[in-house]
């Protein structure tokens, strides 16, 4: 996602949203030489996934999901994964950025 976030322009912000603690993410993205994704913790509390209904009580944690928002912060798209392990549709999100630009 990081590849793709960099074709897409400044104008363009990926957010990633995680129960991860900062230190963690931080670690994560140097590791992975992620520089274009914005990284913020849900971990204290987990707000972000109560309101937006990614919250897995059942594990503490916050399913994925993807959401693209444009920038009247109408929400555009919307997938909840519904296996932890498995990843999103990362194109078809791309082809809802990209319908927007």
């Amino acid at each position: 996602m990081n590849e793709e976030a960099s074709k897409l322009g400044e104008q363009v912000v990926i957010l990633t949203v995680s129960a991860d603690l900062p230190m963690a993410q931080k670690r994560w993205c140097g590791a992975a030489g992620v520089d274009r994704v914005v990284m913020l913790s849900d971990y204290m509390g987990l707000p972000f996934g109560h309101a937006y209904g990614t919250f897995v009580a059942d594990l503490g944690v916050d399913q994925r999901a993807m959401f693209v928002v444009d920038g009247a912060d109408v929400v555009r798209y919307v997938e909840y994964v519904p296996a932890i392990g498995q990843h999103p549709d990362y194109e078809a999100a791309l082809t809802a950025v990209r319908s927007l630009l």
